[in-house]
């Protein structure tokens, strides 16, 4: 056996890895002894620019901040809005809000549970999940007009309304998306192939996850129950039936699994608010007058709990708006989960927690 320690550099391109990141691992033979993580290539600024922007503008700006969780950042902004400003939204638009996230959520999970299959060479699984993920891409632009950032919040409510066409759509959408998913899901938790390169690889125990404070499937699959719908329920979730998925082992093959269940109960709570969508207004009908004050609004977004503070002066604008994203926490757990794996797989593990690197480096 090797006593000798090398470096191996994984990004900030990498083959692997959906977006630019820079890992330097330290390496004796095949096992990783230290890993070093440097962030900054994807630096934009946003925060500041938000400074100038007036508070409708920053719906536009905070829905662009990221691709997958694009609908949660802007309705929790305007969240953060609504509780200095004293709104509450109609029933309706709280109802279709719901709607929204957990049909973002379906696309999200999927997306990434396929690259999984896809990281470990289970390709056919990787095009069929990608195939499947198009249903709910054509749910989103027929329902609110575009594929990635569906312009559905703004404060006050929604802008966008559900007619009885786009109901019925998504309903037969659903019914086609979700035997099939359910199918492909069993291959993940059963495949002896996916089985082999997740199960016991990058583990994070449950006091490893609480210490580093991580959130979403990677804390669910350590044992760890936070999600925010349940914990902290808004919008319509206190009147809606869901499970909270939780698994002890905290493997890659754990996180996948979460992500999977956490699919179906997305397709059920979008159901259960389509069943349940009260009649009523869309928005407050009015551009309301932002007070001077403080907020903090969370969600749970499909990566874990989202996190905006806003401070308000009196003007038009904010002046301070600030996020925590899930990959913030997420990302410094990999220094647990990385140690003493094999090299082979380390994009395995980094891809396991989903990480967005457009939305931490804002």
């Amino acid at each position: 056996m090797t006593t000798e320690t090398f470096e191996v550099p994984v990004g900030p391109l990498h083959v692997a890895l959906e977006e630019p990141m820079y890992f330097k691992l330290d390496v004796r033979g095949d096992t990783i002894q230290n890993v070093d993580i440097f962030a900054g290539h994807l630096h934009r600024g946003i925060e500041q620019i938000a400074l100038n922007r007036n508070f409708f503008q920053c719906i536009i700006l905070t829905e662009r901040l990221c691709s997958l969780c694009s609908n949660s950042h802007p309705a929790t902004y305007c969240m953060a809005v609504e509780n200095i400003a004293g709104i509450e939204i109609p029933p309706r638009a709280r109802y279709i809000r719901v709607i929204a996230e957990e049909v973002k959520r379906i696309a999200s999970n999927t997306f990434n549970v396929s690259l999984l299959a896809h990281l470990v060479g289970f390709d056919t699984l990787f095009m069929h999940l990608m195939e499947l993920r198009e249903i709910v891409q054509d749910i989103k632009e027929v329902l609110w007009g575009n594929r990635m950032n569906l312009g559905v919040n703004v404060i006050g409510g929604v802008r966008v309304d559900l007619d009885h066409d786009k109901i019925t759509y998504l309903k037969t959408r659903l019914d086609e998306l979700e035997p099939q998913l359910r199918e492909a899901f069993n291959f993940i938790e059963t495949h002896s192939s996916i089985a082999r390169r997740t199960k016991g690889v990058g583990i994070l125990d449950h006091d490893h996850a609480r210490r580093y404070g991580v959130v979403g499937p990677v804390a669910r699959a350590a044992g760890v129950g936070n999600d925010v719908r349940v914990t902290a329920p808004y919008y319509a979730f206190p009147e809606l039936e869901m499970e909270q998925h939780l698994l002890p082992d905290g493997d890659v093959y754990s996180r996948a699994v979460v992500r999977t269940r956490e699919v179906l109960t997305a397709i059920s709570l979008v159901r259960q608010c389509v069943d349940r969508l009260p009649k009523g207004d869309l928005g407050i009908g009015y551009m309301p007058h932002v007070p001077v004050g403080e907020s903090v609004a969370r969600s749970e977004a499909p990566r874990g709990e989202l996190i905006y503070y806003l401070r308000t002066d009196g003007s038009d604008g904010p002046a301070r708006v600030k996020w925590r994203v899930p990959s913030y926490p997420n990302w410094e757990a990999l220094r647990v989960m990385l140690r003493q794996a094999d090299v082979a797989d380390a994009a395995i593990i980094i891809g396991s927690i989903d990480p967005c690197i457009a939305c931490t480096e804002r």
